[in-house]
């Protein structure tokens, strides 16, 4: 399993039509082969700085929505309200 961190920083009054768009991403990520679970966040400091933690049951399978016609339409939906492109993590446990 992996997990993903997606950080994105919203541009200033675009708040609603931003979270109008993203609902369509959501709603397509559901469906993506491997897609375990997500949330969405925003940093209590500065409410324009999002982030999106989501869990894949492994890196392939990321890189397939990562690559796919359904992200792709659904970040072109979003990026008019970006102030600037958005940030992609991959992350793995530590096994201790």
């Amino acid at each position: 399993m992996i997990r993903v961190l997606i950080e994105r920083h919203i541009a200033e009054g675009l708040e609603q039509p931003y979270a109008q768009a993203v609902t369509g991403m959501l709603q397509a990520i559901v469906r993506a082969p491997g897609y375990l679970s997500g949330e969405s966040l925003r940093d209590i400091q500065h409410p324009l700085h999002h982030y999106i933690l989501s869990s894949w049951q492994s890196e392939a399978a990321w890189q397939r929505w990562q690559q796919s016609a359904d992200r792709q339409n659904a970040l072109e939906a979003i990026r008019p309200f970006l102030a600037d492109a958005e940030r992609i993590t991959m992350l793995e446990p530590v096994v201790r």
